[in-house]
């Protein structure tokens, strides 16, 4: 691996010397092992520990395949799909690459009895595989996590569509919480040039997911002038819809636990701010019975925000306990959409106001290649800033996820593979400079 780091941190490394370089047999990751996916049986959610399933452990370099490429990670970041993972929830990751074993003879790689998990990276094309012709070793990339087949038609006009539609990193294997990494080439994005290693990597699976969500046709297709409620404002997700609004010129509305999360949605620009907690909002009065009084009290306060205008879009993603406020406080004609359920899957709410109002309830999921690129683009010419807050070591992975977990983190938080420090990677200290606050605001706070 030294080798492999020196080559990256030399000015003077052609293509031709990567391609030369001698790969390793094996290489060190962060798994989880499928003996113990019964570990934390009988315990809440919230008891579960990531601490203790997560596994820094050297695996076998796995065989590179047509369309296929290696990449030596610099940087990965945590999201809450490695979080369900290494709490084996709402099912144990195995199933999925057990499952994606059975496709073919290539993807019985997948199916092992460790899973080396991470949906995001930044880093260094090593190798590629026979029918790869747009990227070659010594391209400085970062990846998207959406890995499909597209040998059905379904898939062709939106390639999330694809019935062989996986996440990389969460249902395949050798994802990028690891020194190097297996990707599909049309996973590959360019890596935007004013941003160090671990920055790059923060932004991938969220950004993309909130730009589908948010801006894309298959989404909410937002306009200027709109006015968007954003559950969990300064989060993971939340800080990335909240720039794309701004950018875009609607009207944020973010939803926030703290005076300190507060403080970070002021700093990216937002005006219109509802902290949940110092107000008081219960939208249950039990485990079974919401209360319609608090959804009331909730569209009162954001139309005290928007001149009396009830909300056109709610980026949704807490679920089952912010739901039915949702549907509530969305204007007659208005869209919910949806990509997680990180409080509950079951979701409830009130039909009568969606069928009598025209609402609409969309479901989105990460994104195609085409809205990964543009989510990307936006973050290379500086449009879009990394949300990035703290970042940890691989060795520390575990307390990564942990923090992800009981929410104690701001932003994204990083994870450095092969990059010894942070900071390293920048090619552009012009166009960093011009945005170096932006880029840092998420540390700042």
């Amino acid at each position: 691996m030294k080798e492999i780091l020196d080559a990256i941190q030399s000015p003077e490394t052609t293509s031709a010397d990567f391609a030369a370089l001698k790969l390793p047999e094996s290489y060190r990751a962060i798994t989880v092992h499928k003996d113990e996916t019964e570990m934390f049986a009988g315990l809440e959610t919230r008891e579960k520990d990531p601490r203790k399933s997560l596994h820094l452990d050297d695996v076998p370099l796995p065989e590179l395949g047509p369309g296929e490429a290696l990449v030596a990670v610099m940087a990965s970041s945590v999201n809450y799909n490695s979080v369900w993972t290494s709490i084996f929830e709402p099912l144990s990751t195995f199933a999925f690459l057990e499952r994606y074993g059975r496709l073919s003879e290539l993807t019985k790689r997948h199916d092992l009895p460790y899973h080396v998990i991470g949906s995001d990276l930044a880093g260094v094309v090593l190798r590629t595989g026979p029918g790869v012709n747009a990227w070659t070793p010594g391209d400085e990339v970062v990846a998207h996590c959406l890995s499909v087949e597209l040998e059905s038609s379904d898939g062709h006009n939106d390639t999330m569509l694809d019935p062989e539609q996986r996440i990389w990193g969460f249902e395949t294997n050798f994802g990028g919480l690891a020194e190097i990494a297996l990707v599909k080439s049309n996973q590959l994005m360019p890596k935007p040039k004013h941003l160090s290693w671990e920055e790059a990597a923060a932004p991938g699976l969220v950004n993309s997911t909130a730009y589908r969500q948010l801006v894309s046709r298959n989404g909410a297709g937002m306009k200027q002038g709109d006015n968007v409620l954003i559950w969990g404002a300064s989060g993971g997700l939340g800080s990335y819809a909240t720039q794309f609004a701004l950018a875009g010129g609607a009207n944020p509305i973010c939803v926030v636990s703290s005076p300190q999360k507060a403080e970070i949605c002021r700093a990216m620009g937002a005006e219109a701010i509802i902290d949940r907690n110092a107000e008081g909002y219960r939208f249950w009065k039990d485990e079974r019975t919401q209360d319609p009084k608090e959804w009331k009290r909730f569209g009162k306060r954001i139309r005290e925000f928007t001149g009396g205008e009830d909300i056109d879009i709610v980026f949704e993603h807490p679920g089952r306990e912010t739901f039915g406020a949702s549907v509530y406080v969305t204007r007659k004609g208005g869209t919910i959409t949806t990509c997680a359920s990180t409080s509950g899957y079951m979701h409830e709410y009130d039909n009568r106001y969606l069928w009598m109002s025209l609402k609409r309830i969309i479901g989105s999921h990460f994104a195609n290649y085409r809205e990964a690129w543009e989510a990307n683009r936006l973050i290379a010419k500086g449009r879009i800033h990394p949300t990035l807050s703290k970042v940890y070591s691989l060795e520390d992975t575990g307390q990564a996820a942990y923090d992800v977990h009981r929410n104690l983190h701001q932003g994204k938080v990083g994870v450095l593979a092969l990059a010894p420090e942070e900071g390293l990677g920048v090619s552009d200290p012009e166009l960093r400079e011009k945005h170096l606050d932006a880029i840092n605001r998420f540390r700042n706070v």
